[in-house]
């Protein structure tokens, strides 16, 4: 008690210290933004954009800023050190100057008169012509040399366009560019004028010019002259060419000679060409690259117009290989002024064919488990010439129990481990007659794998599994996966008689688990788009699948006149159904600062040959990646509560699965980062279960959401992310026996470590 109360003593003894001693004469400490105050006429509409373009132009962080420029930390611990400890500081005390001292922000330095001049420029270019802005500075009561702004910023009626002149008719490019214009939907009458939309109508249509042969083409050789004087309130704009734009600009230019050479990544061989259908292909030998690999990549056909999005889509083709690790294109004008035709050298350098890949990871769990866990792999590229890639991956986990489980040491330890398979194509493995999938996107990937799973006291199995998968490119923000044909076959190799007797108990449960196929069909969308300036502003991204099993076993079943419980090999093979959702939204608050929300859910349903979705397809929550402050499988379903020691891997899982997560992401210093989190979700039954009393979804499911909050560090290095989130957890779905909403008995017992590679979200 009383080191706390020395703590707080220090505090308030810290907060009170000058941070202005060092200030020369006059300056003033600039301490934030205390109001801005954005009006208009009653008959003018503020732009949510408009005003978050007025807060960025303002938001200079104050010395020990929290919600940068509103907010800041009462104990200015920074500025404190700058102005009372020496600069020239040694040993740990010069350390800490170093790291956490801070030189005062000055209102010269921040300079509200320049940034109100910016206010308006900004609203110029957006339209709001006659805008008035001003500010002034609200002084400490305590300390006069310092101050916080108010700024103020009166919008004025926006001009509209009331005419837009296009280019005489004169040539090919006059008429296309005047066509493209008109179509733009930012060149309308009537419209605001604006810079920005001006600029985006400009670079849309430069593209397409360039798209048609006009390869030299660029936006700044589009002007727009604005007359404010001849329509009262209103603007003429007439659309011009800048006075600097070269000829070669005006030209339009056709594809000439295609060149391709490939290098291999030792920079040696010897010459090696090959005439093909999209120009020469000069191989350095000996290399394995099969003849018709580069030409299935090139877009660009000799006579016709030169296409950037053509140039765009052949250095995209041949990068999605992924079996080289540079490419370039040059383009070359012929020296005829007549002809007006580029020929084109690209070059392609292979990468290593072998990559090797470790990993490994640590959990701790709050009921005493610890548990490490590696990955190994093994990737060749371009195995047969072709850019097939070839992937074997081993991983395997441990855990054990290192602390007593009801005053007594359990000798509980499990294991799991897997090999895993792919073989990836990069094309289209499947009849012509398909039409709706880009060939050129498309990637065929067969895998083959198996797992081991080992569970103490209760269960060994073995899973083996099969797929065969397509994925693709349907636009440019979406991607489609398919799984034509997968199979798994789960075998239980052993098991005890505590889990014998608990199967006897539970039926439901002991279907799931059964030796069983589970043939599926299964179809994933993912649309993924960034929104802003910079497209990083706001991120969404929308996940859904749908899975079913069975179905064309079933089909063949009953085609084949059988009858009773249908099998493949003399196993049963599942029937079910399962439906997910996943969106993720993120929000950029202010430099890497980021708020980031994900609501997750999931059906599944068992149907025909199966009284039980299978245990791999079945729902669990908890883990690093769902609700972090509960270990892996240990909530739900709903209420109900397993009677287990802990040590149940069978029970906590679910038909039915829902989850929201919002965490926010801030920096530390370089790539360290952090984070505050609040997870909630649980899963439920959607077919009654005596016993698993609880368990059913009901209209109060969420009264039986399982809540966790926690912080989180991360080390992003960009290619990798290192995490470590400490979960905690609020509540529990079930009755603990202690009353309140926080039911959890131990603090301790509330703590989740989670390590892991990647973000959760």
């Amino acid at each position: 008690m009383k080191k706390l109360l020395f703590a707080i003593l220090m505090l308030l003894a810290l907060s009170a210290c000058s941070t202005t001693a060092k200030l020369a004469e006059g300056d003033v400490l600039y301490t934030g933004v205390k109001k801005l105050d954005v009006t208009a006429a009653d008959s003018v509409k503020i732009p949510s954009g408009i005003s978050d373009n007025i807060g960025e132009i303002i938001d200079v962080p104050a010395n020990n800023s929290w919600y940068s420029p509103y907010v800041r930390s009462p104990f200015p611990l920074g500025l404190w050190l700058y102005n009372h400890w020496p600069e020239d500081s040694k040993g740990l005390k010069g350390w800490i100057y170093r790291k956490f001292a801070e030189e005062p922000v000055l209102m010269s330095d921040v300079r509200p008169d320049l940034r109100m001049k910016m206010v308006e420029d900004m609203l110029d270019k957006n339209g709001y012509f006659g805008s008035t802005t001003s500010y002034d500075l609200k002084y400490s009561k305590k300390n006069s040399r310092k101050a916080r702004v108010n700024y103020y910023v009166r919008l004025a009626p926006p001009k509209r366009i009331a005419e837009i002149i296009y280019l005489p008719d004169s040539s090919e490019l006059n008429v296309m560019l005047n066509r493209y214009m008109k179509r733009d939907k930012y060149m309308k009458l009537d419209a605001i004028i604006c810079n920005d939309s001006l600029s985006v109508a400009r670079n849309r249509v430069t593209n397409r010019l360039r798209n048609h042969g006009y390869y030299y083409f660029r936006p700044e050789y589009i002007t727009f002259l604005a007359d404010t004087l001849q329509v009262p309130g209103k603007v003429v704009v007439k659309i011009d060419y800048a006075d600097n734009i070269p000829d070669k600009a005006l030209w339009k230019y056709k594809v000439g000679d295609v060149k391709t050479l490939v290098m291999r990544n030792d920079n040696g061989g010897t010459p090696d060409t090959l005439m093909t259908d999209k120009g020469i292909v000069v191989k350095m030998a000996p290399s394995r690259l099969r003849k018709s690999l580069i030409p299935s990549c090139i877009t660009l056909n000799k006579g016709n117009d030169v296409s950037v999005r053509r140039l765009t889509n052949t250095q995209t083709y041949l990068s999605r290989l992924g079996i080289f690790d540079f490419i370039s294109v040059n383009a070359t004008p012929l020296d005829s002024v007549k002809t007006a035709t580029l020929d084109f050298d690209i070059t392609c350098h292979f990468d290593k064919p072998l990559e090797t890949q470790f990993e490994a990871n640590l959990t701790s769990k709050s009921n005493n488990y610890l548990g490490p866990g590696v990955s190994f792999q093994v990737l060749n590229r371009n195995i047969f010439g072709g850019g097939e890639r070839l992937t074997v991956k081993f991983d395997a986990a441990y855990e054990w129990q290192i602390g007593k489980v009801d005053g007594r040491r359990n000798d509980f330890n499990s294991y799991e481990f897997g090999l895993q398979t792919e073989l990836a194509f990069p094309r289209l493995l499947a009849p012509h007659f398909i039409p709706f999938i880009k060939r050129e996107l498309a990637w065929t990937r067969f895998s083959l794998g198996a797992t081991v799973m080992n569970r103490p006291k209760f269960f060994k199995m073995v899973q083996f599994d099969f797929g065969w998968n397509y994925d693709w490119k349907g636009s440019r923000y979406s991607q489609n996966q398919v799984t034509l044909f997968g199979l798994k076959y789960n075998k239980l190799l052993s098991t005890t008689a505590d889990f014998d007797k608990t199967m006897e108990e539970n039926p439901a449960i002991a279907l799931s688990f059964r030796n069983q196929f589970i043939p599926k069909f299964a179809y994933t969308y993912t649309f993924d788009r960034g929104f802003g300036k910079t497209r990083d502003d706001q991120h969404f991204t929308l996940q859904a699948g749908f899975t079913e099993g069975g179905n064309l076993f079933a089909g063949i079943w009953s085609l084949a006149g059988n009858k009773g419980q249908k099998e493949l090999f003399g196993t049963p093979f599942s029937q079910f159904v399962k439906a997910t959702l996943q969106m993720v939204y993120s929000k950029r608050i202010s430099g890497e600062q980021r708020i980031v929300g994900r609501v997750y859910a999931g059906a599944a349903h068992a149907y025909g040959n199966s009284q039980e979705v299978p245990y791999a397809e079945q729902f669990y929550a908890g883990g690093a990646n769902s609700v972090r402050a509960f270990a892996v499988r240990s909530i739900g379903p709903g209420s109900y509560h397993s009677n287990v020691d802990g040590n149940g891997y069978y029970d906590q899982t679910g038909t039915f699965r829902f989850e929201m997560n919002a965490e926010y992401r801030f920096p530390i210093v370089s790539v360290l980062k952090g984070a505050v989190f609040v997870d909630a979700g649980n899963i439920w039954l959607l077919k009654d279960d005596p016993m698993r009393s609880g368990g059913t979804l009901n209209s109060n499911f969420f009264r039986e959401l399982a809540l966790g909050t926690g912080l989180g560090l991360r080390l992003d290095m960009g290619m990798i992310v290192v995490r470590a989130d400490l979960g905690v957890g609020l509540h529990l779905p079930y009755d603990t026996g202690k009353s309140g909403y926080y039911n959890i008995g131990r603090f301790k017992d509330s703590l989740a470590l989670n390590l892991a590679i990647g973000y959760p979200f």
